[in-house]
């Protein structure tokens, strides 16, 4: 059997060799194993995932999504919540149990495969080159779709005297963020092939330029989704241009800033990583609820009523947030209290809302 190569396996069709290369996932049912090949091929034998699955998962490439699948990364095109779907458009499950690890080792082997991609002398020197930021205006990498919202938010970039970068879909905004230096992307999500949350995981791998979503999409899974994938704001279309302005010009402005912490005695808030440690001990914050804290620890000991903080953090106010602003809140305060015993970080004024509280320092 030579490992590097692929494998010999007893089928209906007599012997084949199988290529690890050709492999796109294998499949377990009723005591039958199948290996589905890359172009529609599919071989059968009558033996248990377990008589292969060492020998496959040995190499780097495949992974176990489910205790009945085993998927090869490289044939993958995107990864969601319940499976994972190939480039051939086939739905390999993923188990609750393993959706994380699954995600994981799919972003790091994009990771890699984009190191690989640049490894070359004069591939690497030009992505090099990119990382170094360039003299003169922003610029901005701008997805979508759609040519008419495509050029109107290029025209209010533009006004405010911004490059931008134009992509139509995910694959030419990967292509562009490896060759043009960028201090922000603005995101669709409904583009097409993959959509932009996957794109955003690909785009992470390649610049450090924040992703902000620009989309049609208002439901509050969707923009959950999208902070989830590694965007650091989600901006509806139907945002006014000067407020969409000032978010994305903030945005840029914190990632450009030598200002990347801060400090409220014990509590230490990272805006670079996102991150809110206690005596050095992180805090398992969402995204969401590490953005609340931030809004509010700006302004220390203003209040802020819980539509307010919808706003700020959702992207705009509205009297229906306000129960999805508090339940956030109250497991936020619930994680600093457990971390921080004696002080309140975050009081409530009843019957306004609440306040940001820092320690004597």
């Amino acid at each position: 059997m030579q490992k590097e190569q692929g494998f010999a396996l007893k089928c209906k069709d007599g012997v084949v060799r199988i290529a690890f290369a050709d492999l796109e996932y294998v499949e377990v049912m009723n005591k039958t194993v199948f290996f589905h090949l890359a172009g529609g091929a599919v071989y059968e034998a009558t033996a248990a995932l377990a008589d292969f699955e060492e020998e496959i998962l040995a190499r780097p490439e495949f992974v176990k999504t489910h205790r009945s699948y085993l998927v090869n990364l490289s044939c993958v095109q995107a990864v969601s919540v319940h499976c994972a779907v190939t480039k051939d458009g086939h739905n390999v499950p993923v188990s609750r149990q393993r959706r994380g690890e699954v995600k994981d080792a799919y972003l790091q082997f994009l990771h890699q495969t984009e190191i690989a991609a640049v490894s070359s002398g004069a591939e690497n020197r030009a992505f090099e080159e990119k990382t170094v930021r360039p003299d003169g205006p922003w610029q901005i990498l701008l997805v979508d779709d759609d040519s008419a919202d495509r050029a109107f938010w290029a025209k209010v970039l533009q006004s405010h005297g911004c490059i931008t970068h134009l992509a139509q879909n995910g694959r030419e905004a990967v292509q562009l963020a490896k060759k043009e230096y960028c201090d922000c992307v603005l995101l669709d999500v409904m583009i097409p092939g993959e959509d932009g949350f996957a794109i955003c995981e690909k785009l992470r791998m390649l610049t450090g330029a924040p992703v902000i979503f620009l989309s049609c999409l208002t439901e509050t899974d969707k923009q959950l989704e999208g902070f989830a994938s590694g965007g650091i704001d989600y901006i509806t279309k139907d945002t006014p241009a000067e407020l969409f302005w000032m978010k994305v010009k903030t945005r840029i402005k914190l990632a450009a800033s030598d200002c990347v912490q801060r400090k409220y005695g014990p509590l230490l808030l990272d805006l670079t990583g996102r991150k809110a440690l206690i005596d050095g001990k992180e805090l398992p914050l969402t995204t969401l609820e590490f953005d609340i804290l931030w809004r509010i620890s700006e302004h220390a000991g203003r209040i802020f009523t819980p539509e307010e903080i919808f706003g700020m953090v959702w992207g705009e106010p509205s009297p229906e947030g306000a129960q999805t602003a508090q339940m956030h809140m109250s497991r936020l305060r619930r994680k600093l209290d457990t971390a921080q015993e004696g002080h309140c970080f975050i009081e409530t004024v009843w019957g306004q809302g609440y306040r940001f509280v820092p320690p004597d320092r």
